[in-house]
């Protein structure tokens, strides 16, 4: 039964993984996504006697910049890090990224993020477990495709100072059973669309499918 039990905290940890939709067109005609990628299992994390500090245990703000790289890392850290033990339910969460989406795309990004987020169902689950998650940023980079993109959109069809940035790296959740801490981590990958209009914040166009993202 303690061998159950426990197995059944490691699959609430890492079945609650985030399955978005499928990158939608945006009005770019000639956005290129780049081939499917599978996503790698997630994989035990090594044991530690301790956990490391989580960057956040309340939905904060997303940075307010006119740089698309430093708008992308924090629309990233919003998108995945998140504490279940918290007060904050799944609309405060999400609510942040919603915040800065664009307005004619917000109802599209709302979606997006709803699929970055687990299930209200899940999230009972992992909040049994107190399960909190993070993400540790390796990489943001603009993808060789969105140059070919710009170059076939028609005129008008691009928004003024969009920009496409491929984030990398690795999202790992915890939780305790008992007094133990569990620990999962897998490394994602996926595609932050963003407007900078000029000195004004950058806002969101849309999110690629998970570990699907623009190349």
């Amino acid at each position: 039964m303690h061998v159950f039990r426990r197995r059944r905290l490691v699959i609430a940890i890492v079945g609650a993984g985030l399955v978005l939709i499928v990158l939608a067109a945006v009005g770019l005609v000639g956005l290129l996504r780049g081939p499917a990628k599978t996503s790698q299992p997630e994989q035990p994390a090594p044991t530690a006697s301790a956990l490391p500090v989580v960057p956040t245990d309340q939905p904060q703000p997303v940075l307010e910049t006119s740089s698309p790289e430093l708008f992308a890392r924090s629309v990233a850290h919003a998108l995945f890090d998140w504490d279940t033990r918290q007060d904050a339910g799944l609309a405060d969460w999400a609510q942040v990224l919603v915040d800065v989406a664009d307005a004619e795309e917000t109802a599209a990004v709302a979606a997006d993020v709803r699929d970055y987020l687990p299930g209200a169902e899940m999230w009972q689950r992992l909040a049994t477990y107190g399960t909190r998650q993070w993400l540790d940023v390796d990489s943001v980079t603009v993808p060789a495709a969105w140059a070919t993109a710009l170059e076939q959109a028609a005129a008008g069809q691009i928004p003024q100072g969009a920009a496409a940035l491929t984030v990398v790296g690795t999202r790992h959740r915890a939780g305790t059973w008992d007094t133990e801490v569990m620990r999962t981590e897998r490394q994602v990958s996926f595609t932050v669309f963003v407007v900078c209009p000029g000195q004004e914040s950058c806002t969101v166009l849309r999110l690629s499918k998970l570990d699907h993202p623009l190349e």
